[in-house]
């Protein structure tokens, strides 16, 4: 998944409407990237009623200091969109958190166990 909008940080102090259309662009984006991937593994749909495990790995685009409750927070968005386009609630989800170095541009790799 790409890196979260500087926006969507909860640190951002913008008002909620500013934020609305970047918010909903990253959920959209985030669902239609999960979508590709179910379109390539088609033997495979997570059960809407199973807890589904996930690791969530943040690879921020550069080396400022990040906290990390900052960094869950800022990708819920992403996470609805995932869990909308694998068709389950996002209380389903069952996320493992891990925080690694930096690469260009950032990213949020997300594997489903």
């Amino acid at each position: 998944m790409p890196w979260p909008p500087a926006i969507l940080s909860p640190n951002n102090r913008s008002h909620w409407a500013r934020k609305l259309s970047p918010k909903q662009t990253y959920r959209l984006n985030c669902y239609m990237l999960t979508k590709g991937y179910l379109a390539t593994a088609r033997h495979w749909r997570p059960s809407p009623d199973c807890p589904l495990p996930v690791k969530i790995i943040f690879h921020p685009p550069d080396r400022r200091h990040r906290d990390d409750d900052n960094m869950i927070s800022s990708f819920k968005s992403g996470r609805d969109g995932m869990a909308d386009a694998l068709g389950i609630n996002d209380r389903m989800l069952r996320p493992e958190y891990h925080f690694r170095d930096p690469i260009k541009g950032g990213a949020v790799i997300v594997e489903v166990e």
